[in-house]
């Protein structure tokens, strides 16, 4: 099913400033909260489609991506779902500190619920994103590519499985909560009772605690590893975009989730196509006999070298154009043409028979800025002294 605009699921127009986007969000977040709609799946939805909305257009950079691109523009280079796709709810919820103000707030302690419930025992502490640069010639970024990367980050503990104990009788449940991971609360708000459920501050949310340390990690759960990461990068990516792989960051601690996995595109410069957005553009530089002539030119694409017909009386500043030789739009429809500016070459330097030549054409009348019929005769005599 299509996502719905950004715009559109908060209910805003475009152009609409920070303060609006932020009191929109807000709005939605209290009508669709979870605690407020409990096993309202409808509910639940809206409410992680309205962060996701929040979570692009509160950031300038994701904001001005999304405007240009579209839902395209959030792509990732992986699995899941994009810049926002990977969103958890603890994601989700951790924004409310700045959207419902500070610890004064009525909303901050309602807000700061996990988004466990239903009985289901918290993770540990999220890993953080990692960022790295892969570099894509123009060849790859016409066609998409896949990338095998091999990038060094944190990854979990073997030897413990990510939970950071020595073995499992260093393991105990956590007395606060029971094993559960997190504790419920009961909250007046302007809405009335609220039953809100919160991560164990005895356990971080484990619903466990560990006597003793592993001791590959040292209790942390995850160590430092190189790992191979395979990428696939869609074709008509730019330069300074930035994919996103959820779940491909650094581990988290004590068995928590993954990180995100950040890629921003720098593209390599190509020996002769230089690229304007969609477009390639091609310098084809002509001696003037050729163009007064005309004749066949072999020019270079991004699939190969073709031939163009240079018709006889061509202009210096003359642009040929080779539909579809251009680049993929990222969004996955339409593709740019390939432009080729006619460059007219003149010699610097000339010998004595071709300053000879030269002083007989110039008085002609067709070497005149003006229309007249060409002297093809001279220009093939030209032709075999300038080529």
């Amino acid at each position: 099913m299509a996502k719905r605009d950004y715009y559109d699921v908060l209910g805003v127009p475009k152009g609409a400033e920070d303060a609006a986007i932020k009191k929109a969000y807000r709005k939605l977040a209290i009508k669709y909260h979870p605690d407020k709609n409990p096993d309202n799946k409808e509910a639940e939805e809206k409410f992680k489609e309205a962060a996701e909305a929040y979570e692009v257009l509160s950031n300038k950079d994701k904001r001005a991506r999304y405007d240009r691109f579209g839902h395209a523009g959030m792509a990732q280079g992986g699995g899941g779902g994009g810049f926002s796709g990977g969103m958890t709810m603890e994601d989700i919820f951790s924004q409310f500190g700045d959207i419902f103000g500070d610890s004064g707030s009525p909303f901050e302690s309602f807000f700061r619920t996990s988004s466990r419930g239903g009985g289901q025992r918290a993770r540990g502490q999220r890993g953080s994103n990692l960022r790295i640069k892969v570099r894509l010639t123009l060849e790859e970024i016409a066609n998409g590519v896949t990338k095998k990367i091999k990038v060094k980050k944190q990854v979990g503990c073997q030897t413990c499985g990510g939970n950071g104990a020595k073995d499992r009788n260093s393991i105990s449940q956590c007395t606060t909560c029971r094993g559960q991971g997190y504790v419920r609360q009961v909250r007046s708000t302007f809405l009335g009772q609220m039953q809100t459920t919160t991560a164990c501050p005895t356990c971080n949310g484990s619903g466990q605690m560990i006597t003793a340390n592993c001791t590959n990690c040292k209790g942390e759960g995850k160590v430092y590893a190189e790992e191979l990461i395979e990428i696939d990068i869609p074709g008509g990516v730019a330069e300074g975009m930035q994919l996103s792989m959820s779940g491909k960051g650094n581990a988290g601690a004590k068995g928590g989730p993954a990180g995100d996995l950040l890629i921003n595109i720098e593209e390599i410069p190509h020996d002769f196509l230089q690229r304007d957005n969609m477009n390639l553009v091609y310098e084809l530089y002509l001696n003037f006999a050729d163009a007064a002539i005309g004749k066949s030119a072999e020019v270079p694409t991004i699939d190969g070298r073709v031939k163009i017909k240079i018709p006889a009386g061509t202009q210096a500043g003359k642009i040929f154009r080779l539909k579809g030789k251009g680049l993929p739009s990222v969004q996955s429809y339409g593709k740019g043409d390939q432009l080729i500016h006619v460059n007219i070459w003149t010699p610097k330097k000339l010998n004595d028979e071709e300053r000879a030549l030269m002083e007989k054409l110039k008085d002609m009348p067709n070497f005149q800025p003006q229309p007249g019929k060409s002297e093809k005769t001279f220009f093939e005599k030209m032709k075999d002294y300038f080529n």
